[in-house]
């Protein structure tokens, strides 16, 4: 099992320590950088706090990386982005990107899922073979060495806190380290969503972010989860239809727009040229909406 040790910002830290505790957070970079593969989805990302504090803080699973506007970013997390409004956070970005920032800017997100803050007392001895120039983070193994040495550690405090990390039956008892699959929460899931469509509407292709919403195939109220494959990225009016009935999308991934919208609306026009047409679907097969769920909502809401 690997880990990621990554250089944290003490007011990122605080922040949200403070208000602890957290679904999910959003460990952002201020740069959007290349894509995060140094550990799969499921993996400890290890909170190391930078210099003057030099000390290991807490951890949180690795759920997803995606590269991201700042104002999209806190639109889906909020202060789980770790700042109290967006001017806050932008000012934080800016104090880290040579030159300041003038309009959006993309920012490297790596979405984590039920993190745990160590109060101070608790903090953890940096490892041993950890070097000052170390800029983002470094991967470790977590059954030898150092990688094992602090993740027992992290693991303890954990289930001294009452966070007993998945896998763990009691505070002390530990066994082979595992990777856990993490749970999406709504921010996870409105960023993995925009990602995995590569930021355009499924039906029409739109590409404009801020008219484009992560849609649940089966509501998050009426037992759908926070999964790529419950999602579907649309503009926000074909959203709105969607969750109403008005139109829904095949097992076979061919839009339908039913004939209550003319019935109801007397109305319609611009809508009936995608019926039966194919959606755009995610390159990624694992992030492809799920025939079952489909069928689902053509069945319990579309109003064919």
């Amino acid at each position: 099992m690997r880990g990621y040790v990554a250089n944290t910002d003490y007011e990122w830290f605080t922040f949200l320590r403070e208000r602890a505790p957290w679904e999910e957070v959003n460990f952002w970079q201020p740069s959007g950088g290349t894509a995060f593969r140094v550990i799969p989805p499921g993996s400890p990302v290890i909170f190391r706090l930078k210099a003057p504090h030099n000390r290991i803080a807490g951890f949180g699973w690795f759920v997803r990386h995606v590269v991201s506007e700042d104002w999209a970013a806190w639109d889906a997390f909020g202060q789980a982005n770790g700042a109290p409004d967006f001017p806050a956070m932008r000012e934080r970005i800016a104090r880290y990107r040579r030159g300041g920032v003038t309009g959006p800017a993309r920012i490297g997100c790596l979405m984590l899922g039920d993190p745990v803050f160590f109060p101070p007392a608790a903090a953890i001895a940096d490892p041993l073979d950890w070097k000052p120039n170390i800029v983002r983070g470094k991967g470790y193994d977590l059954t030898t060495g150092e990688g094992a040495r602090i993740w027992a550690e992290c693991r303890e405090r954990a289930g001294l806190m009452g966070a007993i990390p998945p896998g763990d039956e009691a505070p002390g008892r530990f066994g082979t380290p595992l990777t856990v699959t993490p749970r999406l929460g709504q921010g996870s899931f409105r960023m993995a969503v925009t990602e995995a469509y590569a930021g355009a509407c499924a039906v029409t292709g739109e590409h404009s972010l801020p008219v484009l919403d992560a849609a649940h195939i089966r509501p998050y109220g009426d037992g759908g989860e926070h999964r790529t494959p419950n999602g579907l990225l649309l503009r926000t009016d074909l959203h709105r239809l969607f969750d109403r009935g008005y139109v829904t999308v095949t097992p076979g991934h061919m839009l339908r727009v039913s004939r209550a919208l003319r019935d109801d609306y007397a109305n319609g026009a611009s809508y009936y040229p995608f019926d039966g047409r194919p959606i755009h679907l995610p390159g990624d097969p694992a992030d492809r909406p799920d025939p079952a769920l489909l069928e689902w909502h053509g069945d319990e809401v579309f109003r064919g």
